[in-house]
Order: structure tokens, then C-alpha cells, then sequence
């Protein structure tokens, strides 16, 4: 396991019961560099969205947490974030809550020549998602495949 997996992973295990005793839901932990900098990034949500005390509360409580278990090795930024209207699927959760709803693909490599499309997520398993596309057609495509899935901004 990378470092990042590793830091991702325990930060998730620690701030897991935080965020349930508040009501909200984790979406997201990552561990990323951006210019000189990392970042430890925590995305949560609740029904009707997060505010802005809710991450504050979040952060604060947070902190104290990563003060006292100091499992971290390089300097970093921690912060607390609503994960955004366009925020990827990730977890099965994600996938149900966008059934029936038009969503952006990128795949890893081409299907049909095509690697970025919009279709409609009809279904789908821990392997596969099955979309119906513009024509009516439906595609399964493992999720392995999928580079990138998030909801489509419509006009």
C-alpha cells in the first residue's frame, strides 16, 4: 500500500465515527500534492447539503485527532469540503443515488472509438455499470474502465 493509500485509509478509520455522530455521510478522503504542497482533504454531505459550520465543526473536532495520532510524515494542509455538485462516483452509494440521472464518462481507453460520452446509468454491480445511451442503446462497461463518472451539467 502507498503512503497516500495508507494515510487516506487511516484517516478515513478515524474520522469515520466523527462525522456519523454528526449526521453527515463521508464521500471522500484523499492525500494529493498540488504544487509544493499536500493536502489531506476530507469530503462529507447530508441531506440538503453542507454549510460551512458543518466543515468547521467537522475540522475543529478533527485536528485535535490528527494532533494526537500524528501518523502523517510530511507537512500538509488538512482540510473539510462539501464534495460539490460534480463530484465523481466513487462508491456504490454514489452510483445509486445517480440512477436514471445523465452522467459524464471518460473510459481508460476507447469503446466504439469513443473514450468521453453522456449517457443515462441504468444499472449497476461492484463490476459493471450499464448506461443507455442517446440512441436508446444500452452499454455495459466494467467500472475498472471508467476513468472518470460524475453527474452532467444540463442546459
Amino acid at each position: 500500500m502507498s503512503k497516500r493509500e495508507t494515510y487516506e485509509k487511516k484517516t478515513e478509520e478515524l474520522i469515520l465515527p466523527l462525522i456519523e455522530a454528526n449526521g453527515f455521510e463521508l464521500v471522500d478522503v484523499e492525500y494529493v500534492k498540488e504544487g509544493a504542497d499536500w493536502y489531506l482533504r476530507v469530503y462529507i454531505d447530508k441531506e440538503g447539503g453542507i454549510t460551512v459550520n458543518d466543515c468547521e465543526l467537522i475540522s475543529r473536532a478533527f485536528n485535535e485527532v490528527l494532533d494526537r495520532e500524528d501518523y502523517i510524515d510530511d507537512a500538509y494542509i488538512f482540510e473539510v469540503s462539501s464534495p460539490g455538485l460534480l463530484r465523481p462516483l466513487k462508491k456504490d452509494k454514489d452510483y445509486e443515488r445517480n440512477l436514471g440521472r445523465l452522467l459524464e464518462i471518460k473510459l481508460f481507453a476507447p469503446l466504439d472509438g469513443v473514450k468521453e460520452f453522456e449517457a443515462e446509468l441504468k444499472s449497476y454491480d461492484k463490476e459493471n455499470a450499464t448506461f443507455v445511451m442517446d440512441d436508446e442503446k444500452e452499454v455495459t462497461i466494467k467500472r475498472s474502465e471508467i476513468s472518470l463518472i460524475r453527474p452532467a451539467i444540463e442546459f
